[in-house]
């Protein structure tokens, strides 16, 4: 089984920081299963205009093929104007439909304020009904102070509920996901 992390933002650390941690604790409790952190700072993501999937950049190719050679995500953004980033919606529209029908998708949020985490209840959760995925019931909102000056969450709480949401998400890609 390959769990891949996408950290859908450009900017700042804190959110490819949190779906690392969470990546971390599921190879640290499943050796067996591959984890990798896919970072959308890291790609020139073109922007989705209809084109085939073959017209695309190779870096907008690199990526649609770790997402479709994957069988479950750790999904994360930060929320900036109540709302997901647009490098992660424009990278849901380039994405197949069928690539994540029947996976398991856990999501994870940061932010500068404690309402925004409803976002993922809002409009990440609808997004994932749309492509029949499975949406781990648990998520993980970090708030700015959940993470020290080097990007790394010190928040106990949140420390403690990522255990569980790794646990989570992977249990139900075991039962669900059509691979297995």
């Amino acid at each position: 089984m390959k769990v891949l992390g996408i950290s859908g933002t450009l900017f700042g650390k804190k959110t490819s920081s949190l779906v690392n941690t969470v990546l971390r604790e599921i190879q640290d409790s499943n050796p067996e299963i591959e984890t990798e952190l896919l970072d959308l700072s890291e790609f020139q993501v073109e922007f989705c205009d209809g084109r085939p999937l073959s017209a695309y950049n190779n870096d907008t190719q690199v990526v649609l093929q770790k997402i479709m050679g994957s069988d479950s995500f750790i999904i994360g953004t930060p929320i900036f104007q109540a709302s997901m980033t647009g490098a992660l919606k424009n990278l849901l529209d380039l994405i197949p439909p069928q690539a994540l029908r029947g996976k398991v998708i856990g999501f994870l949020a940061t932010g500068g304020t404690y309402q925004h985490y409803l976002v993922i209840e809002n409009q990440l959760k609808p997004i994932a009904g749309y492509f029949k995925a499975y949406v781990a019931p648990d998520m993980i909102y970090a708030h700015r102070d959940h993470f020290n000056e080097r990007n790394e969450i010190t928040d106990p709480d949140i420390i403690e509920r990522i255990k569980g949401f790794a646990s989570q998400v992977v249990e139900m890609a075991k039962v669900l996901s059509p691979v297995f």
